[in-house]
């Protein structure tokens, strides 16, 4: 199996993916927030930096671009191979509504014949690896067959899905049967991203599609960093239990294992923002901002700890940095793993 970071604007820098990549399960590819194309000769100091192969050591890191014009796409793929990028992505998903009011992201699907035509003139003339993370359409799941025909003309390296239409946002839930229909269509390798939050919807989408064998996480890590670290052991628990003629000997020992286990993870958070922290200060982010950034982090995080109401409404208050330390660790304490 393998496992994709999904990129989250302003959330999944450079700092956060090293953090993420030094603590906890490594991810097979991790994506850089979009790109948008612009016409400077190079890149801000913001993109350089998020793109620098060296603030990204031992990752296999795939710039994203968002554009709808064909020459500012193959603009900045130039840009990117001087750093020696060999694969960039096509962002077709994001549903935010600035975005998608300048025909772009998940914007672009509602201009099939346009898309078509983009797609033609890039794959004619960019010369490294190129995927796509889509959405199913921009208001009904209908257009996705016609998305789909038109992506299967190109040789697109992977279709990552994220089985909802733009107008769905992150509400209602994916639409299944038209990841099915790319199950069966789709000439290209596909992806799965969408509401993968524990390692049993994990385990419910592999039962679903045992044909896919690569997933993407995104705001299900932003929830629990350790969500991979725990698939991933389920996936080895799972082999034993499948082995085991003890069934109830084998639950007396996962749940062993569920509490030795959640006490280390909680550790590991606790460094991992500790890093996060220290890495923003570091580069001159201000104690202002980096509280911004943390707070921004246990808007997720805080889904995992219901019971946590106090130190998590001080987190969202605090204002200098001694505040939010002690908040953060009183409300790990109440952190859920499993």
């Amino acid at each position: 199996m393998k496992y994709y970071l999904a990129p989250l604007e302003g959330i999944t820098t450079y700092i956060y993916r090293r953090a993420y990549h030094q603590h906890f399960a490594p991810m097979d590819k991790y994506f850089t927030p979009f790109l948008v194309p612009h016409t400077k000769k190079g890149f801000s100091t913001k993109e350089k930096n998020d793109v620098m192969p060296e603030h990204s050591p031992g990752m296999n890191l795939v710039p994203q671009i968002m554009s709808n014009q064909a020459e500012s796409f193959l603009h900045t793929v130039e840009k990117l191979k001087v750093y020696g990028y060999e694969e960039v992505n096509l962002n077709l998903g994001c549903p935010s509504k600035t975005v998608v009011s300048k025909g772009r992201g998940s914007g672009f699907l509602a201009d099939p014949d346009g898309l078509d035509r983009f797609l033609d003139e890039i794959f004619k003339k960019c010369d490294v690896k190129i995927s796509i993370k889509t959405r199913i359409g921009k208001d009904d799941p209908e257009e996705f067959a016609r998305l789909l025909d038109i992506y299967n003309q190109y040789p697109v390296e992977e279709l990552i899905i994220h089985p909802r239409v733009q107008k769905d946002f992150y509400k209602n839930q994916p639409n299944l049967g038209a990841f099915h229909d790319a199950v069966e269509e789709s000439k290209i390798p596909l992806c799965y991203n969408g509401d993968i939050f524990t390692p049993e919807s994990y385990e419910e989408m592999k039962r679903e599609f045992p044909q896919v064998d690569t997933f993407m996480l995104g705001r299900g890590i932003l929830m629990n960093p350790a969500l991979l670290d725990l698939i991933r052991m389920r996936e080895k628990t799972d082999v034993k239990k499948t082995t085991d003629i003890d069934v109830t000997e084998w639950k007396k020992e996962e749940m062993t294992r569920k509490m030795q286990s959640a006490d280390r993870y909680k550790k590991e958070i606790h460094a991992f923002l500790e890093q996060i922290k220290c890495d923003y200060l570091e580069v001159g982010m201000g104690e202002k901002n980096t509280l911004f950034k943390l707070k921004e982090l246990w808007a997720y995080m805080g889904q995992n700890a219901p019971e946590a109401k106090k130190a998590l409404k001080r987190i969202r208050k605090s204002q200098s940095m001694a505040d939010y330390d002690s908040a953060n660790r009183e409300a790990l304490e109440d952190f859920i793993l499993f």
